[in-house]
């Protein structure tokens, strides 16, 4: 190497080095909390709850930047709301609510070049006193009654066509079944060689969208001997491409979640839930099922489902609804939140006729008239199906229930809930095998 040029290396090294320092950009590993201070955040009426929010940067705690803050009664008024200085990476908040529900802190922190990080906080408040915001119509039971009085003139008509199963030693089928509006629609399994009377029941029903039934889940419950029925939600055929999905989902079924809310007789779900009577008329006259169990199973608007299954039909001994829809659809007019489907919009001012209609749809009064155990689960800080109508709808189950608080869960199942309810669900055949027929 030439002299010169090897008294110069150390020297262009370091500059290189530093260019390409310069250009690194940034470190946006900025990590957000924020945390009721009793490790199951329940609290009674009154009492001071304290969130406290943390921000970690490259894992480290972060002082000297401001957080914005606000506290609502489960995502509406009254709120109190601030900006408050960390030091040493953690600040702390309080509220409190002076009557049954829940407490949401979220909190914001801006960084630099417009970063942003977002996060929430739940706490209850004498969660198990919360009631429901209206009291169920008094001809509610005389209007169910009707409407499957409807179903039963339909005539069954179940169509089963074989599938290849994705699980050896399971038989898999496509079935139709006819029903009021669209089919039942659901791809059914069973263990090959199933014996008469030796299998219980699981329907598996779904969340919001359009979508295929599910072969793999029916699959993987009759894997575990059960004779197992997965249904799309809408009757729509199954094993599509994708976009036929797509297409319904941004077309046909675009917004069925608020169809037909101005009348009880129109609105969109008074179809679902007919059929998942008309899924249990086909179940039950199976020569395989055992005569005991009878298991509805879904999250979301499939926990929603399993709700509204249990209490329009008997047959149902056991329902697992994961973080479900539609409970207390009114509680607008007692100052509380309205979750999904949202038939009446947060800050909306409803029409009467609506009031009315979605009180016949509403989970909690479902649940109000099943003797079924069952299991639910919650997320402290879901804001799609907030808390607050969950447990009004818990409160209002007759039967043997248990409820999972998943604290630091959004709108979704964390793996302890969904574990919770599969042991739940087989905890409860076994128990029912052990029954006289």
């Amino acid at each position: 190497m030439n002299p010169t040029l090897r008294r110069l290396a150390p020297v262009l090294f370091a500059i290189a080095s530093t260019a390409l320092a310069q250009t690194d950009p940034p470190s946006t590993n900025y990590v957000l909390s924020v945390t009721a201070d009793r490790p199951g955040a329940i609290y009674q009426r009154g009492e001071t709850v304290a969130f406290t929010i943390k921000l970690l940067h490259d894992q480290q705690p972060v002082s000297d930047v401001e957080i914005a803050w606000m506290i609502s009664k489960d995502g509406v008024p009254p709120t109190t709301s601030g900006r408050v200085k960390l030091a040493g990476g953690a600040a702390t908040v309080t509220g409190q609510l002076d009557e049954p529900g829940f407490l949401l802190c979220r909190a914001q922190f801006t960084g630099p070049n417009k970063l942003s990080r977002v996060a929430l906080g739940g706490a209850a408040v004498d969660p198990l006193q919360i009631k429901p915001s209206l009291p169920a119509p008094d001809d509610f039971d005389a209007f169910w009654t009707a409407q499957k009085k409807k179903l039963a003139a339909v005539p069954v008509n179940p169509c089963l066509t074989p599938v290849k199963s994705p699980l050896e030693g399971v038989d898999c089928f496509d079935l139709q079944a006819d029903s009021i509006g669209a089919p039942v629609s659901g791809y059914l399994a069973r263990p090959g060689g199933a014996k008469p009377k030796s299998l219980p029941i699981i329907l598996l029903v779904h969340g919001a969208g359009a979508r295929s039934s599910s072969l793999g889940a029916a699959a993987g419950w009759a894997k575990q001997g059960f004779l197992a029925l997965d249904i799309n939600a809408h009757g729509i055929p199954n094993g599509k491409p994708e976009e036929f999905y797509t297409s319904l989902r941004d077309g046909e079924l675009k917004d069925y979640r608020l169809r037909g809310r101005e009348s009880r007789d129109t609105i969109y779900f008074r179809g679902m839930f007919l059929r998942l009577v008309r899924a249990l008329d086909f179940l039950t006259a199976q020569p395989e099922w055992d005569g005991r169990a009878v298991v509805v199973h879904g999250s979301s608007q499939g926990g929603y489902q399993s709700l509204v299954a249990a209490g329009l039909d008997p047959r149902v001994t056991f329902f697992a609804a994961g973080v479900p829809a539609g409970c207390d659809h009114t509680g607008c007019v007692v100052g509380r939140v309205n979750g999904w489907p949202k038939f009446i919009a947060t800050g909306e001012k409803p029409a009467p006729n609506v009031v009315e209609a979605v009180r016949y749809y509403d989970a909690v009064n479902f649940a109000a008239r099943t003797k079924a155990a069952g299991i639910i689960t919650v997320g402290f800080i879901d804001t799609t199906c907030p808390p607050t109508g969950v447990y009004a709808a818990y409160n209002a189950l007759r039967g043997r229930k248990e409820i999972f608080n998943d604290v630091f869960c959004g709108h979704a199942n964390s793996p302890k809930a969904s574990a919770a309810m599969r042991q739940a669900i087989l905890a409860h055949v076994a128990e029912m095998k052990q029954t006289t027929r």
